[in-house]
C-alpha cells in the first residue's frame, strides 16, 4: 500500500473554527499539500495518522492472535496492538498492550514491520511491530479482547480485522517457510 492509497481524512477531522483564535477555517497550500488553515492567525491543522503498536509472538511455530471485544471490528481476529499513549515510546506501548489483551509479558526482540492502515470509519494509522517472546505471565483474554490464543498460520480464525495485520502475517508466513523464523528488520534483505 502506497502512501496515496489510504482515503483522505473525513471533512469531520477537520477544525471548522481555528482552536486558536476562534475564525472559520480555511484551506491553504502547505508543504506541498492543501490544509485546513485559520485565515486569521495562520494556525494549519495538520491531519496526521495515530501511531500504534503491536507485537507477533510465536509459541511452538503458533502465532498469538486476539479477538477484538469492542468496535471498530468487534469479533474480528488481530495481532496484539493498539495505540500509543502520548508519554510511551512504541516498545513500551508493544509490550503494554500485550500484557492487557493477553496476559503474557514479553521481550522486544527486533522490528518486525512498520504498517500504515486505516481504522474505520476513517482514522489513518502507523503501527510499529516487534518480534516479541513470551517472559511470564499466562495467556488469558483481557482488557479489550474477548480471546486470545495460538494458531498456525494456516488455520488462522477468521476473519483478520485490519489489513495491516494480514500483511504482517503473511510476510511471517513466508519468513517460516523461508527461514524457519521471523526475520527482524536488520536481516531483511
Amino acid at each position: 500500500m502506497e502512501p496515496g492509497d489510504l482515503p483522505l481524512p473525513a471533512d469531520r477531522h477537520v477544525f471548522r473554527y481555528c482552536p486558536q483564535c476562534r475564525t472559520e477555517m480555511g484551506r491553504r497550500l502547505d508543504g506541498g499539500s492543501e490544509r485546513p488553515a485559520c485565515p486569521a492567525c495562520g494556525l494549519v491543522q495538520y491531519l496526521n495518522p495515530a501511531p500504534a503498536a503491536g507485537i507477533v509472538l510465536l509459541r511452538e511455530g503458533r502465532v498469538c492472535l486476539v479477538k477484538r471485544r469492542f468496535e471498530p471490528k468487534r469479533g474480528q481476529w488481530s495481532l496484539p496492538s493498539g495505540f500509543m499513549e502520548w508519554d510511551e515510546a512504541p516498545a513500551t506501548t508493544a509490550r503494554r498492550e500485550t500484557l492487557e489483551e493477553t496476559g503474557l509479558e514479553v521481550e522486544l526482540t527486533g522490528l518486525y514491520a512498520v504498517e500504515q492502515g486505516l481504522l474505520p470509519p476513517d482514522t489513518p494509522v502507523v503501527v510499529v511491530f516487534y518480534v516479541a517472546r513470551e517472559t511470564g505471565g499466562s495467556l488469558e483474554a483481557g482488557d479489550d479482547a474477548e480471546e486470545a490464543g495460538f494458531y498456525a498460520l494456516d488455520e488462522l480464525p477468521g476473519p483478520l480485522a485490519f489489513a495491516a495485520h494480514r500483511r504482517v502475517l503473511a510476510r511471517l508466513g513466508e519468513d517460516l517457510r523461508a527461514h524457519g523464523r521471523p526475520l527482524v528488520a536488520r536481516e531483511r534483505p
